[in-house]
């Protein structure tokens, strides 16, 4: 193209973008899929914020000062006991699916960001700020949410506000777009001919392949990273065809505790000192005071068993684990409470996030929450949180805490 004397330099000139793959129709095609992806990780998002219930104490909320963007926050259920791997699976894999779709409907506009002048009106330049925010919005959101899911913090700051503030920034200017534009699209995938407008290039190049190939190849490019991540979320020995799922942690090994770890004993600070037989002891509080007791003591009381799988905020998660242990009901009856109230669990875990954490009542009132000392029939492992471990049907996976020392009963 720079061969032509006759090519614009600069790419405020219409001349400037010469693929013929460009145009109303490409682009309706591709919006149309992220208004409805989008949408769904938005909800999902949503819900997996409400999953960590965080109008519940202070110590699950990593935004305080949400105020309004807070109104949906309701109790998370314990039904179905798959619900938070589904969900947080979905916006997961579902994220990292659309990429190519929203690289290719950036690339399908970009000749409007040098669009002259940059304001025709006060309307337009309206427009323009929420297109910033929009495409600013949009690629913070997916780079965040894929460096979370790589394990790669490398952004300044916690990832739950950066994220969770950054999609009701993004949601807000996307939903403004989709207003503006979604009856454009379907008018232009209705039309029989394509007509001529500013996506269009007035000098466009020789195709080197279709629109419809162009579309195949988004669909294709999308349909492979659905199928190299996909099995990270089903777990399991699917989880090694998630190839873009991060690899480099502890080996769970073989056996019954040879399910995913997400952080190992060593990494948390655990002395296997303190977690020995005459060491360690479970102080319970409640109503009518506080209890000690040790494992061997817990393990006497009577015992319950539950299949329930592991999610996590990262998109990963195991298959259902067959845990035994104390239901978390029966400890808050013996200290004093027939009707289960909240509960703060603290971890012997001394640093990081969530070595402290609350659960709601129904929660805790649910049978099949418990305290787990054995999963798989084997004691738990250092690793998956041995002496014991919280273990709640559809909770996120940090709220399920490992290496429990406290439990304290009453309202949060």
């Amino acid at each position: 193209m720079r061969d032509d004397p006759r090519a614009p330099l600069l790419p405020t000139s219409p001349g400037f973008w010469r693929s013929p793959l460009r145009g109303p129709r490409f682009t309706a095609v591709l919006g149309l899929v992220l208004l409805v992806g989008v949408t769904v990780l938005f909800g999902t998002g949503l819900l997996s914020y409400a999953a960590y219930n965080p109008g519940l104490s202070p110590v699950n909320d990593k935004t305080p000062d949400k105020g309004v963007l807070g109104f949906y926050l309701f109790a998370w259920p314990t039904d179905p006991h798959w619900l938070y791997r589904l969900t947080q699976g979905v916006h997961v894999t579902l994220g990292i699916t659309l990429i190519p779709v929203l690289l290719a409907k950036l690339w399908s506009v970009v000749p409007r960001l040098f669009t002259l002048p940059p304001a025709r009106s006060l309307a337009h330049a309206l427009e323009r700020l929420s297109l910033l925010l929009l495409v600013g919005g949009g690629l913070f959101q997916f780079v965040t949410g894929v460096l979370n899911v790589q394990l790669d913090y490398v952004f300044p700051g916690s990832f739950y506000p950066l994220h969770f503030y950054g999609a009701w920034v993004f949601f807000a200017a996307f939903v403004a777009h989709a207003a503006l534009k979604t009856p454009t699209a379907l008018r232009n995938l209705r039309r029989l001919r394509e007509e001529p407008g500013d996506l269009v290039s007035p000098r466009p190049a020789e195709p080197t392949v279709s629109r419809r190939g162009a579309l195949w190849f988004v669909g294709g490019a999308s349909l492979l990273l659905f199928a190299t991540t996909v099995g990270q979320s089903l777990g399991g020995a699917l989880r090694r065809t998630a190839l873009l799922a991060p690899h480099g942690g502890a080996d769970p090994g073989s056996g019954p505790n040879g399910f995913q770890i997400n952080k190992t004993a060593a990494h948390a600070g655990i002395d296997r000192a303190e977690t020995g037989a005459d060491a360690w002891r479970l102080v319970v509080t409640g109503r009518t005071g506080t209890v000690r007791l040790s494992r061997a003591q817990l393990a006497r009381l009577p015992q319950h068993s539950a299949a329930l799988p592991i999610a996590c905020v990262e998109g990963w998660s195991t298959p259902d684990q067959w845990w035994r242990g104390v239901r978390l009901r029966d400890l808050a009856a013996l200290v004093g409470h027939d009707d289960p109230p909240d509960l703060f669990v603290e971890s012997l875990q001394r640093h990081g996030a969530f070595r402290k954490a609350a659960l709601r009542a129904n929660q805790v009132a649910d049978p099949r929450s418990l305290l787990a000392l054995y999963v798989n029939g084997e004691e738990l492992s250092p690793d998956h949180g041995h002496p014991a471990r919280i273990i709640v049907p559809a909770a996120p996976g940090v709220l399920n805490t490992k290496w429990v020392a406290r439990l304290t009963f009453g309202d949060l």
